[in-house]
Protein backbone atom coordinates (compact mmCIF):
# COMPACT_ATOMS: atom_id res chain seq x y z
CA UNK A 1 0.00 0.00 0.00
CA UNK A 2 3.11 2.45 0.70
CA UNK A 3 4.03 2.00 -2.67
CA UNK A 4 0.69 2.82 -4.20
CA UNK A 5 0.27 5.98 -2.71
CA UNK A 6 4.14 6.92 -3.55
CA UNK A 7 3.00 5.99 -7.18
CA UNK A 8 -0.29 7.90 -6.86
CA UNK A 9 2.47 11.09 -7.04
CA UNK A 10 2.73 10.41 -10.65
CA UNK A 11 -0.84 11.06 -11.43
CA UNK A 12 0.30 15.40 -11.30
CA UNK A 13 3.63 14.18 -13.06
CA UNK A 14 5.12 15.69 -16.28
CA UNK A 15 6.18 12.73 -18.57
CA UNK A 16 8.95 13.49 -21.14
CA UNK A 17 9.72 11.30 -23.61
CA UNK A 18 13.03 11.76 -26.40
CA UNK A 19 13.37 10.68 -29.41
CA UNK A 20 12.10 7.16 -30.25
CA UNK A 21 13.51 4.39 -33.12
CA UNK A 22 12.59 5.02 -36.31
CA UNK A 23 12.70 9.49 -35.81
CA UNK A 24 13.24 11.00 -38.28
CA UNK A 25 16.21 13.26 -36.90
CA UNK A 26 17.61 13.80 -33.81
CA UNK A 27 15.79 16.96 -33.40
CA UNK A 28 12.99 15.04 -32.12
CA UNK A 29 10.27 17.34 -31.10
CA UNK A 30 9.58 17.02 -26.97
CA UNK A 31 6.73 15.58 -25.69
CA UNK A 32 4.69 16.47 -22.80
CA UNK A 33 1.72 14.58 -20.82
CA UNK A 34 -0.30 15.93 -18.12
CA UNK A 35 -1.94 13.14 -16.25
CA UNK A 36 -3.85 15.89 -14.13
CA UNK A 37 -4.01 19.36 -12.66
CA UNK A 38 -0.48 20.39 -11.76
CA UNK A 39 -0.13 20.51 -8.38
CA UNK A 40 0.34 23.84 -6.22
CA UNK A 41 3.98 24.94 -5.63
CA UNK A 42 5.62 23.68 -8.64
CA UNK A 43 5.01 25.19 -12.39
CA UNK A 44 4.45 22.53 -14.77
CA UNK A 45 5.26 25.03 -18.24
CA UNK A 46 8.88 26.73 -16.03
CA UNK A 47 9.80 23.14 -15.26
CA UNK A 48 9.48 22.27 -19.40
CA UNK A 49 12.94 24.03 -19.40
CA UNK A 50 14.49 21.11 -17.59
CA UNK A 51 13.60 18.49 -20.78
CA UNK A 52 14.46 21.34 -22.96
CA UNK A 53 18.12 21.80 -21.31
CA UNK A 54 18.83 18.13 -21.06
CA UNK A 55 17.49 17.16 -24.56
CA UNK A 56 19.98 20.03 -26.32
CA UNK A 57 22.76 18.20 -24.79
CA UNK A 58 21.63 14.64 -26.07
CA UNK A 59 20.83 16.50 -29.98
CA UNK A 60 24.86 17.70 -29.54
CA UNK A 61 25.91 14.80 -28.53
CA UNK A 62 27.31 16.04 -25.23
CA UNK A 63 25.01 13.23 -23.65
CA UNK A 64 23.47 10.33 -24.22
CA UNK A 65 20.57 11.26 -21.97
CA UNK A 66 18.66 10.88 -18.30
CA UNK A 67 16.03 10.52 -16.07
CA UNK A 68 15.23 13.23 -13.46
CA UNK A 69 12.42 12.77 -10.79
CA UNK A 70 11.96 16.16 -8.44
CA UNK A 71 9.34 15.61 -5.13
CA UNK A 72 7.78 18.68 -3.74
CA UNK A 73 5.95 18.25 -0.60
CA UNK A 74 5.85 14.67 -0.54
CA UNK A 75 4.50 14.64 -4.19
CA UNK A 76 6.22 13.57 -7.80
CA UNK A 77 5.79 16.92 -9.54
CA UNK A 78 8.01 16.62 -12.60
CA UNK A 79 9.97 13.26 -13.70
CA UNK A 80 11.32 13.29 -17.42
CA UNK A 81 13.40 10.34 -19.34
CA UNK A 82 15.44 11.44 -22.13
CA UNK A 83 17.61 10.25 -24.28
CA UNK A 84 18.66 6.83 -24.82
CA UNK A 85 19.44 3.99 -22.31
CA UNK A 86 21.35 2.09 -25.45
CA UNK A 87 22.15 4.43 -28.35
CA UNK A 88 23.44 1.69 -31.10
CA UNK A 89 19.92 -0.62 -29.83
CA UNK A 90 17.98 2.34 -30.33
CA UNK A 91 16.59 2.11 -26.80
CA UNK A 92 14.86 4.84 -25.16
CA UNK A 93 15.71 6.19 -21.89
CA UNK A 94 12.92 5.02 -19.65
CA UNK A 95 11.97 6.16 -16.42
CA UNK A 96 12.28 2.75 -14.60
CA UNK A 97 16.27 2.79 -16.21
CA UNK A 98 18.42 0.99 -14.05
CA UNK A 99 21.74 3.04 -13.19
CA UNK A 100 25.25 2.40 -11.33
CA UNK A 101 24.83 4.93 -8.53
CA UNK A 102 28.10 4.72 -7.63
CA UNK A 103 28.85 6.92 -4.51
CA UNK A 104 25.13 7.97 -3.96
CA UNK A 105 25.73 4.69 -2.32
CA UNK A 106 27.73 6.04 0.49
CA UNK A 107 24.04 7.96 1.91
CA UNK A 108 22.52 4.62 2.61
CA UNK A 109 25.62 3.22 4.22
CA UNK A 110 25.93 6.44 6.35
CA UNK A 111 21.98 6.05 7.53
CA UNK A 112 23.19 2.08 8.39
CA UNK A 113 26.14 3.22 10.92
CA UNK A 114 23.52 5.89 12.69
CA UNK A 115 20.75 3.40 12.99
CA UNK A 116 22.97 1.17 15.07
CA UNK A 117 24.35 4.05 16.96
CA UNK A 118 20.62 4.89 17.57
CA UNK A 119 20.22 1.13 18.61
CA UNK A 120 23.60 1.47 21.17
CA UNK A 121 25.66 -0.52 19.08
CA UNK A 122 28.24 2.00 18.44
CA UNK A 123 29.01 5.79 19.43
CA UNK A 124 30.40 8.21 16.88
CA UNK A 125 33.38 8.67 18.76
CA UNK A 126 34.24 5.33 19.01
CA UNK A 127 37.99 4.09 17.32
CA UNK A 128 37.74 2.00 14.12
CA UNK A 129 40.04 -0.62 15.85
CA UNK A 130 37.66 -1.26 18.63
CA UNK A 131 35.29 -3.28 15.87
CA UNK A 132 37.89 -3.68 13.61
CA UNK A 133 41.18 -4.40 15.40
CA UNK A 134 43.70 -4.06 12.60
CA UNK A 135 42.47 -0.21 12.30
CA UNK A 136 43.87 0.37 16.02
CA UNK A 137 47.38 2.42 15.18
CA UNK A 138 47.60 3.68 11.95
CA UNK A 139 50.50 5.32 10.07
CA UNK A 140 50.42 8.24 7.82
CA UNK A 141 52.89 9.04 4.75
CA UNK A 142 54.56 12.53 4.77
CA UNK A 143 55.89 14.33 1.61
CA UNK A 144 59.32 15.26 1.59
CA UNK A 145 61.22 17.93 -0.41
CA UNK A 146 62.91 15.67 -2.59
CA UNK A 147 59.85 13.98 -3.67
CA UNK A 148 60.26 10.72 -1.36
CA UNK A 149 57.97 10.80 2.11
CA UNK A 150 58.46 9.42 5.59
CA UNK A 151 56.05 7.46 7.36
CA UNK A 152 54.94 8.51 10.66
CA UNK A 153 52.35 7.45 13.37
CA UNK A 154 49.31 8.63 13.02
CA UNK A 155 48.51 11.21 15.91
CA UNK A 156 45.30 9.68 16.76
CA UNK A 157 43.19 6.90 16.35
CA UNK A 158 40.70 7.02 13.18
CA UNK A 159 37.13 7.27 14.54
CA UNK A 160 33.41 6.30 13.11
CA UNK A 161 33.05 10.22 12.97
CA UNK A 162 36.21 10.76 10.80
CA UNK A 163 35.29 8.38 8.49
CA UNK A 164 31.52 9.43 8.30
CA UNK A 165 32.84 13.18 7.04
CA UNK A 166 35.52 11.77 4.98
CA UNK A 167 38.19 13.30 7.71
CA UNK A 168 40.36 10.36 8.52
CA UNK A 169 42.96 10.89 5.84
CA UNK A 170 42.13 7.74 3.79
CA UNK A 171 42.15 8.47 -0.02
CA UNK A 172 41.30 6.40 -2.44
CA UNK A 173 45.09 5.56 -2.99
CA UNK A 174 46.30 8.95 -3.70
CA UNK A 175 48.55 10.66 -1.83
CA UNK A 176 51.92 10.40 -1.40
CA UNK A 177 52.29 6.48 -0.93
CA UNK A 178 50.46 5.96 -3.70
CA UNK A 179 52.92 3.71 -5.43
CA UNK A 180 52.45 1.22 -2.41
CA UNK A 181 48.87 1.54 -2.54
CA UNK A 182 48.90 0.63 -6.29
CA UNK A 183 51.44 -2.14 -5.64
CA UNK A 184 48.78 -3.65 -2.87
CA UNK A 185 46.14 -3.71 -5.41
CA UNK A 186 44.16 -1.15 -3.67
CA UNK A 187 43.05 1.55 -5.52
CA UNK A 188 39.80 3.53 -6.80
CA UNK A 189 36.66 3.27 -5.86
CA UNK A 190 34.93 -0.15 -8.04
CA UNK A 191 35.10 -3.01 -6.29
CA UNK A 192 32.09 -5.36 -8.62
CA UNK A 193 35.34 -6.93 -10.22
CA UNK A 194 37.06 -8.17 -6.93
CA UNK A 195 36.92 -12.02 -5.89
CA UNK A 196 37.54 -11.08 -2.52
CA UNK A 197 35.32 -9.55 0.53
CA UNK A 198 35.72 -5.80 0.85
CA UNK A 199 36.41 -6.77 4.55
CA UNK A 200 39.51 -8.66 3.09
CA UNK A 201 40.64 -4.85 1.62
CA UNK A 202 39.85 -3.11 4.29
CA UNK A 203 41.76 -5.47 6.21
CA UNK A 204 44.72 -4.88 4.19
CA UNK A 205 44.54 -0.94 3.72
CA UNK A 206 44.74 -0.35 7.02
CA UNK A 207 48.74 -1.37 6.65
CA UNK A 208 49.29 1.44 4.33
CA UNK A 209 50.27 5.12 4.99
CA UNK A 210 47.48 7.23 4.89
CA UNK A 211 46.97 10.09 2.97
CA UNK A 212 47.06 12.36 5.89
CA UNK A 213 46.60 12.70 9.15
CA UNK A 214 43.34 11.85 11.56
CA UNK A 215 40.67 15.23 11.92
CA UNK A 216 42.81 16.90 9.62
CA UNK A 217 41.20 17.83 6.39
CA UNK A 218 38.91 16.47 4.52
CA UNK A 219 40.54 13.55 2.36
CA UNK A 220 37.95 12.02 -0.33
CA UNK A 221 38.17 8.29 -0.23
CA UNK A 222 37.42 4.73 1.28
CA UNK A 223 35.73 5.87 4.63
CA UNK A 224 32.19 5.04 3.56
CA UNK A 225 33.73 1.11 2.12
CA UNK A 226 35.40 0.93 5.68
CA UNK A 227 32.06 1.92 7.45
CA UNK A 228 30.50 -1.03 5.79
CA UNK A 229 32.68 -3.27 7.14
CA UNK A 230 32.06 -1.80 10.43
CA UNK A 231 28.28 -2.85 9.90
CA UNK A 232 29.02 -6.06 9.15
CA UNK A 233 30.85 -6.94 11.86
CA UNK A 234 28.21 -5.51 14.41
CA UNK A 235 25.52 -6.79 12.35
CA UNK A 236 26.96 -9.92 11.61
CA UNK A 237 25.31 -9.77 8.47
CA UNK A 238 26.52 -9.27 5.08
CA UNK A 239 26.53 -5.53 3.90
CA UNK A 240 23.49 -6.85 1.35
CA UNK A 241 21.65 -8.54 4.06
CA UNK A 242 21.90 -5.30 6.47
CA UNK A 243 20.47 -2.91 3.72
CA UNK A 244 17.75 -5.18 1.95
CA UNK A 245 16.05 -5.50 5.55
CA UNK A 246 16.46 -2.15 7.35
CA UNK A 247 16.46 0.14 4.32
CA UNK A 248 16.03 -1.10 0.47
CA UNK A 249 13.03 -3.71 1.18
CA UNK A 250 11.28 -1.57 3.96
CA UNK A 251 11.63 1.45 1.67
CA UNK A 252 10.00 -0.74 -1.55
CA UNK A 253 13.41 0.35 -3.41
CA UNK A 254 12.47 -2.86 -5.90
CA UNK A 255 15.13 -2.14 -8.47
CA UNK A 256 18.07 -1.41 -5.66
CA UNK A 257 20.45 -3.99 -5.30
CA UNK A 258 24.34 -4.56 -5.47
CA UNK A 259 24.07 -6.61 -8.78
CA UNK A 260 21.29 -7.02 -11.42
CA UNK A 261 19.30 -10.29 -11.25
CA UNK A 262 19.54 -11.17 -14.82
CA UNK A 263 15.65 -10.17 -15.50
CA UNK A 264 16.28 -6.94 -15.29
CA UNK A 265 19.35 -7.31 -17.46
CA UNK A 266 17.48 -5.25 -20.38
CA UNK A 267 17.24 -2.10 -18.18
CA UNK A 268 20.39 -1.48 -16.97
CA UNK A 269 21.48 1.93 -19.26
CA UNK A 270 24.75 1.69 -21.21
CA UNK A 271 27.53 3.94 -19.65
CA UNK A 272 28.88 6.47 -22.29
CA UNK A 273 32.12 8.34 -21.85
CA UNK A 274 32.50 12.03 -23.22
CA UNK A 275 35.22 12.45 -25.85
CA UNK A 276 35.87 15.04 -28.69
CA UNK A 277 33.95 13.04 -30.81
CA UNK A 278 30.94 13.27 -28.90
CA UNK A 279 29.62 10.59 -26.33
CA UNK A 280 30.78 6.66 -26.86
CA UNK A 281 30.03 3.67 -25.37
CA UNK A 282 32.74 2.41 -22.80
CA UNK A 283 34.53 -0.87 -23.51
CA UNK A 284 32.92 -4.25 -21.50
CA UNK A 285 33.44 -4.76 -18.77
CA UNK A 286 35.75 -2.15 -18.86
CA UNK A 287 39.17 -1.00 -16.61
CA UNK A 288 40.95 1.51 -14.96
CA UNK A 289 41.94 4.46 -16.16
CA UNK A 290 43.43 7.83 -14.48
CA UNK A 291 39.69 9.51 -14.32
CA UNK A 292 38.42 5.61 -12.63
CA UNK A 293 36.88 2.82 -13.71
CA UNK A 294 35.82 3.20 -17.38
CA UNK A 295 33.83 0.59 -18.50
CA UNK A 296 30.16 -1.21 -18.63
CA UNK A 297 31.44 -3.01 -15.31
CA UNK A 298 30.72 -6.24 -13.43
CA UNK A 299 27.32 -5.35 -12.24
CA UNK A 300 25.62 -8.44 -14.34
CA UNK A 301 28.38 -10.95 -15.28
CA UNK A 302 30.94 -10.23 -12.15
CA UNK A 303 31.90 -12.52 -9.35
CA UNK A 304 29.42 -11.02 -6.69
CA UNK A 305 31.27 -11.37 -3.66
CA UNK A 306 31.99 -7.52 -3.08
CA UNK A 307 29.41 -5.24 -1.70
CA UNK A 308 30.97 -2.26 -1.66
CA UNK A 309 29.75 0.17 1.19
CA UNK A 310 31.33 3.25 -0.32
CA UNK A 311 30.25 3.04 -4.41
CA UNK A 312 28.18 -0.42 -5.15
CA UNK A 313 24.42 -0.06 -5.58
CA UNK A 314 22.50 0.16 -8.57
CA UNK A 315 19.27 1.84 -8.72
CA UNK A 316 16.55 4.41 -10.09
CA UNK A 317 15.54 7.33 -9.87
CA UNK A 318 12.08 6.43 -8.39
CA UNK A 319 13.88 4.07 -5.68
CA UNK A 320 16.53 6.89 -5.08
CA UNK A 321 14.02 9.20 -4.57
CA UNK A 322 11.81 7.35 -1.81
CA UNK A 323 14.47 7.18 0.22
CA UNK A 324 15.67 10.60 0.17
CA UNK A 325 12.10 11.66 0.83
CA UNK A 326 12.71 9.24 4.39
CA UNK A 327 15.18 11.83 5.14
CA UNK A 328 13.90 14.71 4.08
CA UNK A 329 10.91 13.65 6.55
CA UNK A 330 13.33 13.79 9.47
CA UNK A 331 13.46 9.84 8.69
CA UNK A 332 10.04 8.53 8.33
CA UNK A 333 8.33 7.68 5.43
CA UNK A 334 4.45 6.28 5.36
CA UNK A 335 4.09 5.51 8.56
CA UNK A 336 7.79 3.72 9.51
CA UNK A 337 10.18 5.59 11.40
CA UNK A 338 14.19 4.59 10.15
CA UNK A 339 15.76 7.12 12.02
CA UNK A 340 15.28 9.09 14.91
CA UNK A 341 14.30 13.23 13.85
CA UNK A 342 17.54 14.34 15.90
CA UNK A 343 19.43 11.86 14.64
CA UNK A 344 18.76 12.83 10.73
CA UNK A 345 19.21 16.77 12.24
CA UNK A 346 22.73 15.72 13.25
CA UNK A 347 23.50 13.80 10.19
CA UNK A 348 22.55 16.92 8.13
CA UNK A 349 24.16 19.83 10.07
CA UNK A 350 27.58 21.03 8.95
CA UNK A 351 30.63 18.55 10.61
CA UNK A 352 33.39 20.58 9.11
CA UNK A 353 33.22 24.24 10.75
CA UNK A 354 36.76 24.34 11.03
CA UNK A 355 38.03 21.89 8.12
CA UNK A 356 37.57 24.09 4.46
CA UNK A 357 35.42 23.28 1.85
CA UNK A 358 34.63 24.95 -1.45
CA UNK A 359 33.18 28.08 -0.42
CA UNK A 360 29.74 28.35 1.19
CA UNK A 361 29.32 24.46 1.69
CA UNK A 362 30.36 22.15 4.39
CA UNK A 363 29.93 18.07 4.97
CA UNK A 364 27.67 16.21 7.37
CA UNK A 365 27.25 12.40 7.91
CA UNK A 366 27.36 11.14 4.45
CA UNK A 367 26.98 14.19 2.22
CA UNK A 368 27.61 17.95 1.65
CA UNK A 369 25.74 20.92 3.31
CA UNK A 370 24.77 23.99 2.02
CA UNK A 371 26.11 26.82 4.87
CA UNK A 372 26.38 30.11 2.94
CA UNK A 373 23.99 30.42 -0.19
CA UNK A 374 25.93 33.61 -1.07
CA UNK A 375 29.07 31.89 -0.94
CA UNK A 376 28.14 29.05 -2.56
CA UNK A 377 27.09 31.03 -5.50
CA UNK A 378 24.15 28.79 -6.86
CA UNK A 379 20.29 28.85 -6.36
CA UNK A 380 19.35 26.71 -3.48
CA UNK A 381 18.90 27.01 0.47
CA UNK A 382 21.48 27.36 3.54
CA UNK A 383 20.78 23.09 5.07
CA UNK A 384 20.07 21.73 1.39
CA UNK A 385 22.75 18.36 1.45
CA UNK A 386 23.09 16.08 -1.58
CA UNK A 387 26.42 14.18 -3.66
CA UNK A 388 26.51 12.15 -6.51
CA UNK A 389 28.32 9.46 -7.95
CA UNK A 390 31.29 8.95 -10.28
CA UNK A 391 28.69 8.27 -13.00
CA UNK A 392 27.84 11.75 -13.10
CA UNK A 393 24.31 11.48 -11.51
CA UNK A 394 23.15 13.98 -9.01
CA UNK A 395 20.82 13.95 -5.86
CA UNK A 396 19.67 17.18 -3.56
CA UNK A 397 17.10 17.37 -1.14
CA UNK A 398 16.55 21.21 0.24
CA UNK A 399 13.64 20.87 3.32
CA UNK A 400 13.47 24.50 3.13
CA UNK A 401 11.41 24.42 0.08
CA UNK A 402 10.08 20.53 0.64
CA UNK A 403 12.17 19.65 -2.29
CA UNK A 404 14.49 16.31 -3.39
CA UNK A 405 15.64 15.77 -6.89
CA UNK A 406 17.52 13.30 -8.06
CA UNK A 407 19.25 13.02 -11.67
CA UNK A 408 20.62 10.00 -13.29
CA UNK A 409 22.73 9.58 -16.15
CA UNK A 410 25.39 7.25 -16.90
CA UNK A 411 28.43 9.23 -18.19
CA UNK A 412 32.26 8.30 -17.14
CA UNK A 413 34.00 10.71 -18.32
CA UNK A 414 31.77 13.26 -17.97
CA UNK A 415 35.22 16.00 -18.94
CA UNK A 416 33.48 18.70 -16.75
CA UNK A 417 29.66 18.52 -18.65
CA UNK A 418 27.35 21.07 -17.00
CA UNK A 419 24.00 19.95 -17.52
CA UNK A 420 24.07 19.24 -13.65
CA UNK A 421 24.15 22.60 -12.69
CA UNK A 422 21.92 24.33 -14.98
CA UNK A 423 19.27 21.42 -13.75
CA UNK A 424 19.56 23.24 -10.55
CA UNK A 425 18.36 26.17 -11.42
CA UNK A 426 16.03 25.32 -13.84
CA UNK A 427 14.21 23.38 -10.66
CA UNK A 428 14.35 26.60 -8.28
CA UNK A 429 13.06 28.51 -10.96
CA UNK A 430 9.94 26.83 -11.84
CA UNK A 431 9.05 26.54 -7.73
CA UNK A 432 6.17 29.20 -7.85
Amino acid sequence: MAFRAFMSGLLATATVVAALPGAASAQTALSATRRAPAPAGFSQERAARIAQMLQAYVDQGRSAGGVVQVMHDGRVVYTAAIGWRDKAARAPMRQDTIFRIASQTKALTSVAVLMLMEEGKLLLSDPVGKYLPEWSKTTVAVPRAGGDYDVVPAKRAITIRDLLTHTAGVSYGTGPAEKAWRDAGIFGWYFADRREPVADVVKRMAALPMAEQPGARFVYGYNTDILGVVVVKISGQTLEAFLNRRLIQPLNMRDTSFYLPEQKADRLVTVYGATSAGVEATPDPGSWRPEGHVGQGHYLRGPRVAFSGGAGLLSTAADYSRFLEMLRRGGELDGRRYLGRKTVELMTADQLVDIPMSPGMGFGLGFSIRTDLGKAGEPGSVGDYGWGGAYHSKYWVDPHEKLTVVYMTQLLPANNLDEDRKLRALVYQALD
